[in-house]
């Protein structure tokens, strides 16, 4: 089999009882790294250690990792204005977060004759945040219940990123402002820059 030093060197075709006798000979694991290669392929590592930065590698990843989330903000045909306006600053900023919005429209008793109303709901709520939203899936009923999935604008996402980097960019590069010169203590009232003149 071909055998890879722990420093990456190659180490030629040696037996397995080669191999495994210079790994243990330098305190580290010989580990099969491409068993269908040929003739296959092992490497003399510590796997201990190898096996932990492979790990902190995946926790760093999920860290970094943007998770979104779906939240529902639900109406009714006839929405008191205040309350709507309340509900689609919420929208706004669950977008504004990277999240997407289901927009719930609840019909109760005879409303469920009159879609129309939820359908002009829904419309104005897309007409609301255009600029921050775009339709990921359009309205559709589910028993008494109208809705709609909104996802972030990726125009405005994009211009959120440009600002942030520029932002950043701008404070990394502002060089520290020197501190003002303190200026000579003013005279009080009633005396002079002058000596006093002697008597």
């Amino acid at each position: 089999m071909r055998c890879i030093g722990p420093a990456g060197e190659q180490l030629g075709i040696l037996t397995i009882e080669q191999a495994l006798r210079m790994a243990q000979e330098n305190g580290f694991d010989l580990v099969e790294v491409s068993p269908l290669a040929k003739p296959p392929v092992c490497k003399i590592m510590d796997y201990g250690k190898f096996k932990y930065t492979e790990k902190k590698k995946q926790s760093e990843a999920k860290k970094n990792q943007v998770v979104v989330q779906l939240k529902e903000v639900k109406f009714r045909p006839r929405t008191e204005e205040h309350d709507y306006e309340t509900k689609i600053r919420k929208i706004r900023e669950f977008l504004e977060e990277s999240n997407k919005a289901r927009v719930t429209v609840m019909f109760r008793g005879r409303e469920l004759s009159h879609r129309e109303l939820g359908t002009k709901v829904l419309e104005r709520i897309v007409n609301d945040l255009k600029e921050v939203a775009v339709i990921e899936s359009s309205a559709r009923m589910e028993g008494r219940q109208m809705f709609m999935i909104l996802a972030p604008n990726p125009r405005m996402m994009q211009s959120q990123r440009d600002k942030a980097k520029a932002a950043a960019a701008a404070a990394a590069s502002a060089p520290a402002s020197p501190a003002p010169a303190e200026a000579p203590p003013a005279p009080a009232a009633g005396e002079t820059d002058t000596e006093g003149d002697a008597t």
